[in-house]
């Protein structure tokens, strides 16, 4: 009889051991505990910690609680100025609300990648290709709101959305490299062209300052020449002052004549009186400075003169000469 009473006790010990362990649950601190009886939720949410159910007739699903990374895989499309590119970004949500995360969709995770590709194909295409590069913060709070929108009944709070990277095409890339280059070549200009003023203004103050005092020119003309020569150069450089030259041509100027000291490109030529063609030489020359046709000096008659091809007579009495 002991011994049957004994073994009643054992069996129903191990009985209660092995239904103990079947109805134990443990719930991790970062997880909350939803309780189906028969199918339904049953009851609140349960706490971390050490909890029991009803074997064969409660099921408790764990949700983590924790805040859980998820990358959006990179989309293709094509900006608001007609530029394709692929951008991915990266989610962070957390769960809070075990229960409706659970029943009101089937897998939270998957539902919210969905969710986040599908808002980033839209901010795509309607943001410009400047936006996308620079105006990034912006574009990360809209991507944030159109995911938050419906995660929030899902049980689900979207924490932070990043867009990680922008792939452009290589063509795009190049005309930004060029577009860029052009940019920066603008400013050096502009900061070169801003330093000649600067520059040209001292000087002109530094002119009219050593115009009042000949010997600061000179002074400042031998400091050039020391400079110079103090670099062990084999040519040196003298300057010749402007002075000096502006003395010497007033003198090659003195030596024209008194009458019209004009350059000669700026003289006006000299007209020769008009001769008419029935104008006559005189009797004694002709107009090659050849003698007239008359008595030589010693009383010899002259020689003929040729014409063309007629050969005339000399005429010693002057008169009409017959033809």
């Amino acid at each position: 009889m002991v011994q049957e009473l004994v073994g009643a006790i054992v069996a129903l010990f191990c009985v209660a051991l092995v239904y103990t362990g079947m109805a134990a649950r443990v719930i991790k601190q970062y997880e909350r505990g939803v309780l189906f009886r028969l199918g339904r939720v049953a009851g609140d949410v349960r706490p971390p910690g050490f909890t029991m159910i009803i074997p064969f007739v409660d099921r408790l699903a764990k949700v983590n609680m924790q805040i859980v990374t998820l990358p959006i895989p990179a989309q293709e499309g094509i900006t608001r100025d007609n530029v394709t590119v692929r951008v991915d970004a990266v989610v962070y949500f957390r769960v809070v609300d075990a229960t409706s995360a659970l029943v009101k969709v089937e897998d939270y995770k998957f539902a919210v990648s969905q969710m986040a590709q599908t808002s980033l194909r839209s901010i795509i295409g309607k943001s410009d290709l400047d936006d996308l590069l620079s105006n990034r913060e912006k574009l990360n709070q809209g991507l944030e709101l159109m995911i938050d929108s419906p995660a929030v009944g899902w049980g689900i709070q979207v924490d932070r959305v990043e867009i990680k990277d922008v792939s452009l095409p290589d063509t795009m890339k190049r005309s930004m490299a060029r577009q860029a280059e052009a940019d920066r070549e603008r400013r050096a200009r502009i900061i070169n062209a801003d330093a000649e003023l600067q520059a040209s203004k001292k000087l002109a103050e530094a002119a009219q300052q050593m115009s009042g005092t000949p010997a600061a020119l000179q002074l400042r003309l031998l400091q050039t020449v020391m400079a110079v020569s103090a670099e062990k150069n084999s040519t040196l450089v003298l300057p010749i002052p402007v002075e000096l030259l502006h003395f010497l041509e007033r003198g090659n100027r003195g030596d024209a004549p008194a009458d019209d000291a004009r350059p000669e490109r700026d003289r006006e030529p000299r007209q020769k009186p008009d001769r008419s063609p029935t104008e006559i030489a005189p009797r004694e020359f002709t107009s090659n400075g050849d003698r007239a046709p008359g008595p030589d000096v010693n009383g010899a008659p002259a020689p003929d003169l040729e014409i063309g091809h007629q050969t005339l007579a000399p005429n010693p009495g002057g008169g009409p000469r017959p033809d």
